[in-house]
């Protein structure tokens, strides 16, 4: 066994658009479970929405979630490492957010809440993702240590907002987690970092740690592991970070990068990085 922490990612990576676990994915992951490796999901999901899909697999472990600000057991949902920051960092987005429209949510390592009603395409997206948010009236005086502030609108409000958060030069992290999601997190919180600690904490050397992922969210990880694979779905920037493409998500790549350099590959690996 080359590689045994394998990283994978979840929206866009280890599902397809429709939201599903193939079943041919789902049997090439329990397969390399079975070899030895230990299998850790790394979504910027919340536990909520990710012990699910832990347990579709059949497996137990970590997960990495919120975009590496929070690290949880499946077997208890118990929260072994988070990365808090205060509330009042998050007062300028909070009024920008209100200001522009913009929807906003705020997360917990288990609780995520809104301020105030949300519209249809609002409540589409939580069904999808399997969350029901709490309402509030007033996020800026919530009484939690938050791990992720999440603005959501279509791809070109986005683009916009991401220009604009990056020019107020925050002490935050702003990382563009999809398409229609912006993260604010703090700064350490990233799944590189996380999955770097997790690798430590096992007494696993990057160059046996595998990360797939499709994202901006995901290059971190992606350079941090020993194999880098980005999915044909992810925009160019992280395939240039990437060691290897594999299939879209769509036409199961995750379980054609496990066969190929896991269950088949033995010593055998040709990437760039050879």
């Amino acid at each position: 066994m080359n590689y045994r922490l394998i990283a994978l990612d979840v929206d866009g990576t280890l599902l397809n658009d429709r939201y599903e676990l193939t079943e041919r994915t789902k049997r090439t992951v329990r397969d390399v479970h079975e070899a030895g490796a230990t299998i850790v999901l790394c979504t910027g999901r919340s536990p909520v929405n990710t012990l699910p899909i832990m347990e579709e697999l059949g497996l137990e472990g970590t997960l990495i979630t919120h975009n590496g600000a929070a690290t949880v057991l499946s077997s208890d949902r118990s929260v072994v490492a988070e990365c808090p920051f205060e509330m009042e960092q998050l007062h300028p987005l909070i009024r920008y957010c209100r200001e522009h429209r913009v929807h906003m949510d705020l997360c917990t390592p288990f609780n995520s809440f809104v301020e105030g009603a949300i519209g249809e395409t609002e409540t589409a997206m939580y069904a999808k993702f399997m969350l029901e948010p709490s309402r509030t009236d007033d996020l800026a005086r919530l009484s939690v240590s938050p791990v992720k502030f999440t603005a959501f609108a279509d791809k070109e409000t986005m683009d916009r907002v991401e220009r604009d958060w990056l020019a107020m030069e925050l002490p935050l992290a702003i990382i563009r987690s999809g398409d229609y999601f912006i993260d604010v997190m703090h700064p350490e919180a990233t799944k590189g970092n996380s999955l770097k600690r997790l690798a430590d904490s096992l007494g696993i050397d990057r160059s046996q740690v595998m990360a797939i992922g499709n994202y901006f969210n995901d290059v971190e990880m992606i350079r941090f592991a020993g194999l880098g694979i980005a999915m044909d779905n992810s925009p160019d920037g992280v395939k240039e970070a990437a060691d290897a493409v594999t299939a879209s998500n769509n036409e199961d790549g995750v379980h054609l990068a496990l066969v190929r350099h896991v269950l088949e590959a033995g010593e055998l690996l040709h990437t760039k990085k050879d």
